[in-house]
């Protein structure tokens, strides 16, 4: 029991508390780091993960084992009861490098466990057994009782910890290290060793894409997003065709609900197809945009999610953070050191080897056996041995030691008898020449490890090809994303809005995310986030969804100044402001009033009737005034005068053009998105009737307007432009039920939005191979059945072939052996329309 501080014994407690720290808490902490929760750099693994393999090699006779004659086997070594140890096997064996499988054990896309134990086999792989086990280079301890030995580290000659990943939660500390790819490793292995720089990215079993630009080489405060890969079958059904790392598809498809249950999106069902491969069902509603759905999904459930990795090993018994690049340098090293120490065991044996056998074949060839049939005393029989070789000596790499002379004594009559000079000849040359290799291994010990690199890729490498897509992501709005989930009132005299105010006027649809911008008749404007009910103040006269950073929407806007009575008109843009502050759009003096505010989307520049007070001064009590007249300036701007005169009332009299330039959008082919702002291809300046054009790989069609949420699958993706009703379409397609190269050349006339419309003739494998919108297309088609016997023919596509309908088959133009279509005007570049 802690006592209370006393007069006699003011330190008592807090002695007591710091001793019970040191003494317990720091040696249990100390424990879960080293032995449990951290794996060592050396080899890669947590202790349980290490005697797991150690009692796998001690049973491994090339057959399956029961996994719980494993377990049972392990607990040998490990402390911690047979559950943690069937766990930590599981997990080995589905990262499918180390263990050899059979039976069920779950599946890690899922989430399904493995059958029990009793159940299921495995026995260690090929590929373990060459770089993780030699009982020559392992160091050994005593097991947790005392009766076995067991290793410190397995020798392992791979970066076993990149390729398998590790996390684990100590006290204190976490370490989370991303899985890497087999054969990546192994080439940046080889590119170190080689004195080059190289670069290493994660790569999951699970799939997906991945954009690394902020992984920071895997240190603390580096993090990778992984997205699903979704799909559209069509308009009303999205497929997602694998999972982000640790995202199992029951997680994926609560979370979808929950995002439903929300409003942040609008499904009808979502159905877990899931068997060989990976496939979700999901079904949109009634008027749900495809490309907002998939926005959402990556922003609201677990279709995108973000890791955060944090390398941290056990090097020299302390836990220590570091960087991918310094592990596998590491990695390689130790790599390089065992391989080494191999080598030096090995030439030692072979230098025994050889010592012995010219021993042996000096004792037999010249009789020196015969010396000891007259001895009596063992000491005699040696010395008379070692006596009859007195005069070889000179021909031997090292001295003769009484070990040898008492090997000597131990060869039988029968070897003697059948002694072959020629063979014991050939046997030493062997290893004379096996010792001359060791010799050059160790010399080109660099080179040596390379080639040992490439024998595992060359042996193992093929099926571990890269599974994860490393691709760019854009940054989603989610505001732009979101559905509208929410309904908003606004009470314009009381200055009351909010989803809850339904007694009051309904504005507008909206989402929970939204914020919304309000102007006020007294000259103020404030943007607040949707609530349930916001006081933004009385008078209300505009309440619209505030979209950030938006250099378009202009507001046309007269005011009449409290002060001085004047009418000042201005045009301003709102792109960025401070949440729930108010701002002053007039000169800032009491009782100033607004008379006149639109908002126009594309900065349309509207003429006003201006009616004066009829009992001013002014001569013309009406006029007209173009907003296009003045210029659009900043919001804190007084504006320009408008008649010094009262103002009655302002009234529409014609509605404006815009006076803005047609905004530039431009085609980004990593993200697959279109875009303001610079990025990827400039497809031109676009109106709002304007639309765009994409051709895919299986011969269709489809026009979309130019909205940001568009998405496009570049992987099918073949071209994609500004669409121009006036330019006939020319496509080669292959047909390959005929297997004939087909062409030709059409308007498009279907233009329905978000619709494909297949243009090739319809049948499994047919495919696009070239399409232009030029009037004059002129191509080169390469054919021949090897690359060097091509042969060319150029041909101007407008003048062979007609323009017919969308429909039609086409012109047959080449047969099977088209291997390449290229146009004139990239001549000796690979095809791309992009």
């Amino acid at each position: 029991m802690i006592q209370e501080p006393t007069a006699e014994n003011p330190q008592n407690s807090p002695a007591h508390v710091e001793d019970m720290y040191q003494n317990w808490f720091l040696d249990y902490a100390s424990y879960v780091i080293l032995e449990r929760a951290v794996p060592a750099g050396a080899d890669g693994l947590k202790p349980v993960q290490r005697r797991i393999l150690h009692a796998m090699k001690e049973m491994d006779d090339g057959r399956f084992n029961k996994v719980a004659n494993v377990i049972g086997q392990t607990m040998q070594y490990h402390p911690h009861g047979d559950a943690s140890i069937g766990d930590a096997m599981v997990g080995l064996g589905q990262k499918e490098l180390l263990i050899e499988t059979q039976g069920n054990w779950g599946d890690n896309r899922t989430g399904d466990p493995a059958a029990a134990a009793r159940y299921i086999e495995a026995r260690l792989s090929k590929f373990a057994n060459e770089v993780a086990f030699n009982g020559k280079t392992t160091d050994w301890q005593l097991s947790y009782d005392g009766r076995k030995q067991e290793p410190i580290t397995l020798p392992m000659k791979f970066p076993l910890l990149l390729a398998q990943g590790v996390e684990g939660i100590a006290v204190g500390l976490s370490t989370k290290i991303l899985p890497h790819n087999f054969c990546e490793l192994i080439n940046a292995s080889i590119q170190h060793l080689k004195g080059r720089k190289f670069e290493l990215y994660p790569d999951f079993l699970t799939g997906a894409s991945m954009d690394v630009s902020a992984y920071n080489d895997g240190l603390r405060g580096g993090k990778v997003r992984v997205r699903a890969r979704i799909e559209k079958a069509d308009p009303k059904t999205l497929l997602i065709k694998d999972v982000p790392y640790n995202v199992t598809t029951s997680q994926l498809v609560d979370s979808i609900l929950k995002a439903n249950d929300s409003g942040k999106i609008k499904i009808k069902s979502v159905t877990d197809n899931t068997a060989a491969e990976v496939e979700l069902n999901i079904q949109l509603a009634t008027g749900i945009s495809a490309d907002q759905t998939i926005d959402a999904l990556y922003l609201f459930t677990d279709c995108e999610v973000s890791i955060s990795p944090n390398a941290c090993v056990i090097i020299d018994d302390k836990p220590r953070f570091t960087t991918i690049s310094e592990l596998l340098k590491a990695s390689v090293q130790h790599t390089k050191d065992l391989l080494l120490l191999e080598l030096q065991i090995k030439q030692t044996e072979l230098e025994n080897d050889w010592h012995y056998s010219s021993l042996e074949k000096i004792f037999i060839e010249n009789r020196i056996y015969q010396r000891i049939e007259e001895e009596t005393t063992w000491e005699g029989v040696l010395q008379a041995i070692d006596t009859g070789l007195d005069k070889f000596k000179k021909k031997l790499r090292r001295p003769v030691v009484e070990a040898d002379l008492v090997r000597l004594t131990e060869i039988r009559i029968k070897r003697i008898s059948k002694f072959d000079a020629f063979k014991a000849d050939e046997h030493i040359k062997g290893v004379e020449a096996t010792l001359e290799q060791v010799a050059t291994d160790i010399a080109n010990l660099t080179d040596y490890t390379i080639a040992y690199y490439n024998g595992l890729l060359k042996k193992y490498g093929k099926g571990r090809e890269r599974k994860t897509e490393l691709r760019s992501f854009e940054t989603l709005n989610a505001s732009q994303a979101v559905l509208a989930n929410a309904r908003l009132y606004v009470n314009y005299k009381e200055g009351f809005i909010g989803t809850g105010l339904k007694k009051d006027e309904f504005a507008f649809e909206c989402s929970d995310l939204d914020q919304i911008i309000i102007f006020r008749k007294d000259g103020k404007m404030i943007v607040t986030k949707v609530a349930d009910k916001t006081f933004v103040g009385k008078d209300i006269i505009y309440v619209a969804v505030f979209q950030k950073a938006d250099e378009r929407t202009t507001y046309n806007y007269i005011y009449t100044d409290g002060k001085t009575g004047m009418a000042f008109v201005k045009r301003f843009n709102v792109t960025g402001v401070t949440r729930d502050k108010e701002y002053d759009l007039t000169k800032g003096n009491s009782q100033s009033k607004v008379q006149y505010l639109s908002a126009n989307a594309n900065g349309e520049a509207e003429i006003v009737r201006i009616m004066l007070n009829p009992a001013s001064k002014a001569r013309q009590k009406e006029f007209d005034f173009s907003f296009a007249d003045i210029e659009i300036k900043g919001r804190s701007s007084g504006g320009n005068q408008l008649t010094k005169y009262p103002v009655k009332a302002v009234k529409l009299k014609e509605k404006g053009r815009s006076t803005l330039d047609a905004p530039q959008v431009f085609f980004d082919i990593e993200t697959g998105r279109l875009n303001r702002d610079g990025r990827g291809r400039l497809l031109g300046n676009f109106e709002a009737e304007d639309r765009i054009i994409a051709f895919y790989e299986d011969g269709t069609y489809e026009l979309t307007d130019f909205e940001p949420t568009n998405r496009f699958p570049t992987e099918h993706l073949l071209h994609l432009e500004k669409f121009h009703p006036e330019k006939p379409v020319t496509s080669i397609y292959w047909d390959a039920a005929k297997e004939v190269h087909y062409a030709k050349r059409f308007l498009i006339e279907s233009n329905q939005l978000r619709t494909r419309y297949n243009f090739v003739r319809e049948g499994s494998g047919n495919s696009l191979k070239y399409v232009s919108t030029e009037s004059e297309p002129v191509v080169i088609l390469r054919s021949g059945k090897k690359k060097s016997e091509w042969t060319e023919q150029t041909l101007s596509l407008a003048e062979t072939i007609d323009i017919t309908g969308w429909k039609s088959v086409g012109t047959k133009i080449a047969a099977a052996d088209l291997k390449e279509v290229v146009s004139a005007i990239e001549e000796g570049e690979v095809p791309t329309l992009f």
